[in-house]
């Protein structure tokens, strides 16, 4: 018998709903409003993973193990999809200019999962003369990976990625100039950050916080039950100013949702598209 079949439903669904209770009141990170079934399938992943036997005994390591946390948040946490270099190109060449015509330029990156997105997305405004005028706003429901984009610490061994993605996107620069370090670690420079706020956020509980020209939604929003995929539609369409620019992730749709028709896309490959009304 598994570990899993000594449980009757009941037991099961109390000891998820206290794991998952427990994990938002101390960590503040709200995994309730995902759909059910992947949340169960991925605790008792790591239940087998950490070897504890029980969702009680889940609860415990995650609660007093820190890098056990982190490893169940991101095997349970959506995907973030990265930024293609062709995206940073599209955004350089054809959403800047847009953006350029606002006297002030707020911009929402939803799922910081990257620490090389937001400060490319600095980058790209900085080369095209109009950063002193943006905010870049990044958030997360994960506080370490909020610390670790207002940080700016990145692995040197993705530098060569980073490169190839800056150079294809039309970098005016080389992308050494925009950081310092060595050994194993690189650091962004501090310049950069000037500009940029790093806060939790959670589409599925919290609410609207300011008005942005463009947000671009790394969570793909599908992992969420229905309600909540509303939800969280609603919520970025009331964040977005008249004409600004949404982006989502590949192989999302606005298809069944109230405001499709208050959007016109721009760019079907990127999954981009303007709020018209």
């Amino acid at each position: 018998m598994t570990p899993r079949e000594k449980y009757s439903p009941e037991l099961e669904n109390l000891e998820i709903e206290l794991l998952l209770q427990a994990i938002q009141r101390l960590h503040g990170v709200d995994l309730q409003e995902y759909s059910a079934v992947p949340i169960r399938r991925r605790i008792w992943e790591a239940i087998k993973k950490e070897k504890v036997g029980t969702v009680s005994g889940l609860q415990e390591r995650l609660l007093h193990d820190s890098e056990a946390l982190n490893r169940f948040l991101k095997a349970v946490l959506p995907p973030v999809f990265p930024f293609s270099a062709e995206f940073f190109r599209k955004f350089r060449f054809e959403l800047i200019p847009i953006l350029r015509t606002y006297p002030f330029i707020r911009i929402w990156l939803v799922g910081c999962n990257s620490v090389f997105e937001t400060y490319a997305l600095a980058i790209i405004l900085l080369e095209e003369g109009i950063y002193d005028k943006s905010v870049i706003y990044s958030t997360d429901v994960n506080e370490t990976l909020i610390q670790r984009g207002f940080d700016g610490i990145f692995a040197l061994s993705q530098l060569p990625k980073y490169e190839n993605i800056y150079d294809k996107g039309g970098g005016r620069a080389i992308l050494t100039k925009y950081f310092s370090g060595g050994g194993e670690h690189g650091m962004f420079d501090s310049m950069l950050r000037r500009n940029m706020v790093f806060s939790q956020h959670n589409l599925a509980t919290d609410s609207s916080f300011n008005e942005f020209n463009a947000i671009f939604c790394r969570n793909p929003l599908k992992y969420y039950d229905r309600p909540t995929q509303e939800r969280a539609h609603q919520l970025l369409y009331d964040s977005l100013a008249l004409f600004g620019i949404l982006g989502l992730t590949p192989g999302e749709t606005l298809e069944g949702l109230l405001m499709k028709n208050c959007y016109a896309e721009i760019d079907a490959e990127h999954n981009l598209y303007r709020k018209i009304s």
